[in-house]
């Protein structure tokens, strides 16, 4: 990735973590060390062609360590590098903000649906408005 090609700080993090399954392995690493078996039981429905290319991304941009044992059957761990670990503060932050808006956000689309349901548009309105 070339600098002089990003918009903008944020559009560049993006490309580095981005995506639907870059953050939620990040999250497993957090926890500790992880073999690729690991990381693909716990994370449901990623192929395992996905995490792989994740993977491969990840390390490329140098969020994450790959590392080889050379022993057979071959063992392969995963780790965040320093640089990786310094993301911990941005993901605690979505945490909290998902924690603190998505249930709010939830309600506000099922009581929605069922008002569009019911033909309720002055019900959809006021729905939408709230904060």
């Amino acid at each position: 990735m070339k600098n002089k090609d990003l918009q903008c700080p944020v559009e560049g993090t993006l490309r580095i973590i981005g995506g639907r399954w870059k953050l939620l392995i990040l999250r497993e690493l957090f926890k500790e060390t992880k073999r690729f078996g690991e990381l693909h039981k716990s994370l449901n429905g990623i192929t395992q062609k996905m995490l792989t290319q994740q993977l491969r991304e990840l390390e490329r941009d140098g969020i994450i360590l790959r590392k080889v044992y050379p022993q057979i059957p071959p063992k392969v761990e995963y780790s965040l590098t320093q640089k990786g670990q310094s993301l911990r503060p941005i993901l605690d932050l979505m945490h909290e903000w998902g924690a603190r808006h998505l249930d709010s956000t939830a309600a506000k689309g099922v009581a929605g649906i069922k008002a569009r349901k019911q033909g309720n548009e002055d019900l959809v309105r006021v729905l939408q408005a709230q904060p």
